[in-house]
């Protein structure tokens, strides 16, 4: 590069050639740094919401087999005790999300400056993350209530 401009005029003092992409790629670097971090963070995150809601959910249809089995004995249909866990675990998740919201709606004004082309309270963004949040937590739950539905009444009354 240095040569073609003093092909044309060999006086010019040359420093730092770059091209334009490579200015460009320079400038946002540390903005998509951020924001990978915070992605992978945030998947991370999301990771480890499923499997505490997994595990919490496991533990507490484990602690209530029993209860589960007596249920079954009694006539409950697979669908019936699939849709108390499911509802147990949502609950909690939903009530999770909802204090979640709140606190991410008061907190966002401080990452502000890492966002482009966005508001720090888009409505969109906000609907979006809590369908992915209440998708995420329908499928935790549903894995420890599918479990439970399947429960041998006989097995059940029989464990201590």
């Amino acid at each position: 590069m240095s040569d073609a401009v003093w092909t044309i005029d060999p006086n010019q003092p040359i420093a730092n050639i770059s091209t334009i992409e490579r200015i460009v790629a320079d400038s946002i670097a540390q903005p998509r740094l951020n924001m990978l971090l915070m992605g992978l963070f945030g998947a991370l995150a999301l990771v480890l919401a499923a499997v505490g809601i997994y595990g919490l959910l496991s533990y507490a249809v484990t602690q209530r087999i029993q209860e589960i089995g007596i249920r079954m004995a009694l006539g409950a249909q697979f669908t019936n005790v699939l849709k108390l866990v499911l509802k147990q675990g949502m609950t909690l998740a939903l009530i999770g999300e909802a204090l979640g919201l709140i606190g991410a709606f008061a907190l966002a004004r401080l990452i502000g400056s890492l966002l482009f082309g966005v508001t720090p309270t888009d409505a969109m963004t906000f609907i979006v993350v809590s369908g992915v949040l209440t998708g995420v937590a329908l499928l935790a739950c549903y894995f420890p209530a599918r479990r439970a539905a399947k429960v041998d009444p006989l097995v059940a009354l029989r464990c201590e």
